[in-house]
């Protein structure tokens, strides 16, 4: 296959895509929210996990004894993610544990920096994500009181329930642009023999789906409310054609909440093999002359 290049479009409405540390929306410096391309990777690496792929870069947990012989719940360090997938790692023999990691389908995607005693291993992904700007012109954040069942536990004189908060946009719309270099791996091909065939068309279509549908899938309290609403698929005639972030050509107009991708086209006009264009056609408008489809039911609109 050839390179492929897109933009994802996630929704939010009185909802947190990706919070900071004191909980606030993510933003820059002169205020414009964004989101990370961690927040976009988490979701789809859930939806793997819950088919039953293998996923290595996901938290899971172990229990721990502690000193006092009590059990306490702490998440596994990355040598023992590896170990629950792929069994004990062979820290003399790198090949075997590249040909696990290739196993994995976040890393198959994303890449990985695997650095245990004996091994350090860096691939650099496929699949690279930009940041996720929002190009709603009018989003406030909310910040919701809540108030606790419970009195505060570390106080044993409080006598009433506590309060906590709930931060959220009231709307955002996010567009993230990516790439897919299908022969990043090449050079690993001598390495792992005939049997490895790097990035291919099938691995194309893992990742395709979840960007379709993942952040819908993903239900949480602060993430209810976030959503796939567009996607954009490039696929080059050329191996030598070179794109910069096609998320800054997508132009949104947020009193009609339409999408117009005449600049893009313009931009990426005779590049391409095949173009197609998902979005929610229940609220969202999308201008273009590119195939349209329904990103619910895949049906051409």
């Amino acid at each position: 296959m050839k390179k492929v290049y897109g933009v994802i479009g996630i929704k939010a409405k009185m909802a947190n895509w990706n919070a900071d540390f004191t909980g606030r929306p993510k933003s820059i410096s002169n205020g414009d929210i964004f989101g990370s391309d961690k927040a976009l990777k988490y979701p789809m690496k859930k939806m793997w996990e819950n088919e039953g792929k293998k996923v290595l870069y996901i938290k899971s947990w172990k229990e721990e004894k502690t000193k006092d012989n009590s059990i306490s719940i702490v998440p596994n360090k990355l040598a023992e993610r590896y170990e629950l997938l792929f069994g004990e790692i062979n820290k003399k023999d790198t090949k075997i544990i590249l040909e696990n990691l290739f196993k994995a389908i976040d890393v198959k995607n994303f890449g990985a920096t695997f650095a245990e005693e004996g091994q350090n291993i860096s691939i650099t992904g496929a699949v690279q994500f930009g940041q996720g700007f929002n190009k709603f012109d009018d989003t406030n954040i909310e910040v919701q009181d809540i108030l606790s069942p419970f009195a505060d536990s570390t106080k044993e004189e409080a006598k009433q329930s506590t309060l906590g908060t709930k931060i959220t946009v009231d709307e955002a719309h996010y567009f993230y642009g990516f790439s897919i270099n299908p022969k990043a791996y090449d050079e690993y091909k001598h390495i792992l023999g005939e049997n490895f065939k790097g990035y291919t068309k099938d691995d194309y279509e893992e990742f395709k789906k979840v960007a379709l549908v993942s952040a819908t899938a993903y239900s949480t309290n602060s993430k209810f409310g976030c959503e796939n609403e567009f996607a954009l698929f490039i696929e080059c005639k050329e191996d030598d054609t070179y794109l910069p972030d096609l998320s800054d050509y997508v132009e949104f107009d947020s009193e009609k909440r339409s999408v117009n991708l005449s600049k893009l086209e313009a931009f990426i006009e005779n590049k391409y093999e095949k173009a197609e264009v998902y979005f929610n056609p229940f609220k969202l408008e999308v201008i273009t002359t590119l195939n349209k489809f329904n990103i619910f039911t895949k049906e051409k609109l």
